[in-house]
């Protein structure tokens, strides 16, 4: 295997170390492979302990999180809406995790990293709901151990296929560079391609402003007001009279309205994306006087003179998140 299992030899701690702690900080640089090699490597009397790796892992991860801890603590949801605008699956990232992190509270931090796009985003949450910080390293530093764990123990059980693409790579190097390059190109593309796909579709949807849904309140002809953010979780701020439904469950939810109904649907997620889905749905099924909230509810929030994100949850849900 020659060079490169020289190389992940020598400095395979320190490879995995920069390797998780870009990934967690969230750049497009995937871990899983090299723990993939270093569970296998270390079967090996030359190669890093795996004990040594799940150090570096929990170090790495510990590192990159406290960050968005931090970053969560300080800015609250518009930093959430950061995190999402550079996801490749924005559009519901911040309904699901919100919803996760307010339903489980710190605990989700354990399996927050299996999820894709949940664990910047359950760190961010971990920081806006104010967990504690021994709360949250503790569970944080947990969840590191179940994530590195998985991988460096499918790198154990197939470290001979392990082996034989480490000799691949020694073999053909560049070209094998090349290819994964490629392949993991090829991916970002058709993940963007339909991300495209679906803003163009769902900017078909008409968009009703805030100041227009306050108006029609004052005016005493307030619309049915949908709210799909964190379906399920009672203890979180939301615009009066709203309606908690689940975007994807089915529609008897609005039992007797008729289909000549007013509805505006909102969200909390980039272009709307969310309540514009749930509008399609709607509207398929009959009520063709259906809306997404442009803007959402940030844009509420920013109406009422407040900044979206400051009071993610009432007291009673933030002393139950402090809880664990």
């Amino acid at each position: 295997m020659g060079e490169l299992q020289a190389l992940l030899e020598s400095h395979g701690l320190m490879l995995v170390f920069l390797n998780v702690l870009a990934e967690q900080a969230g750049l497009p640089v995937p871990a899983y492979p090299m723990l993939f090699v270093a569970g296998a490597l270390g079967m090996q009397e030359s190669g890093p302990s795996i004990g040594a790796v799940l150090g570096a892992v929990i170090v790495a991860c510990l590192i990159a999180d406290t960050a968005w801890y931090f970053a969560g603590r300080r800015l609250g949801q518009p930093m959430l809406r950061t995190i999402c605008r550079v996801s490749i699956s924005p559009d519901t990232c911040i309904r699901q995790t919100q919803s996760l992190y307010l339903r489980v509270g710190p605990r989700s931090l354990v399996f927050a990293k299996l999820l894709p796009g949940a664990g910047a985003l359950s760190t961010a949450m971990a920081g806006m709901t104010a967990t504690p910080l021994p709360v949250f390293l503790f569970y944080d530093a947990l969840g590191a151990l179940v994530w590195a764990g998985g991988a460096l123990l499918v790198g154990v059980v197939f470290s001979d296929f392990v082996d034989t693409i480490l000799a691949a790579f020694s073999a053909y190097g560049h070209i094998a560079v090349l290819v994964c390059v490629a392949a993991f190109a090829l991916f970002i593309a058709w993940r963007w391609w339909w991300r495209i796909r679906l803003l163009r579709r769902t900017r078909r949807v008409p968009r009703m402003t805030v100041v227009e849904l306050e108006a029609r309140r004052q005016a005493g002809s307030l619309p049915l007001v949908l709210d799909v953010r964190a379906h399920g979780v009672e203890d979180i701020e939301r615009i009066p009279g709203a309606v908690v439904v689940d975007m994807h469950g089915p529609l008897d939810m609005l039992g007797d309205h008729p289909e000549s109904v007013d509805i505006v649907v909102y969200c909390a997620c980039p272009n709307e994306i969310s309540a514009a889905i749930l509008a399609e749905r709607l509207k398929a099924k009959g009520y063709q006087k259906t809306w997404a909230l442009a803007g959402g509810f940030d844009e509420w929030k920013r109406l009422h003179g407040g900044e979206p994100g400051e009071q993610p949850a009432s007291p009673p849900a933030q002393e139950k998140l402090r809880a664990g």
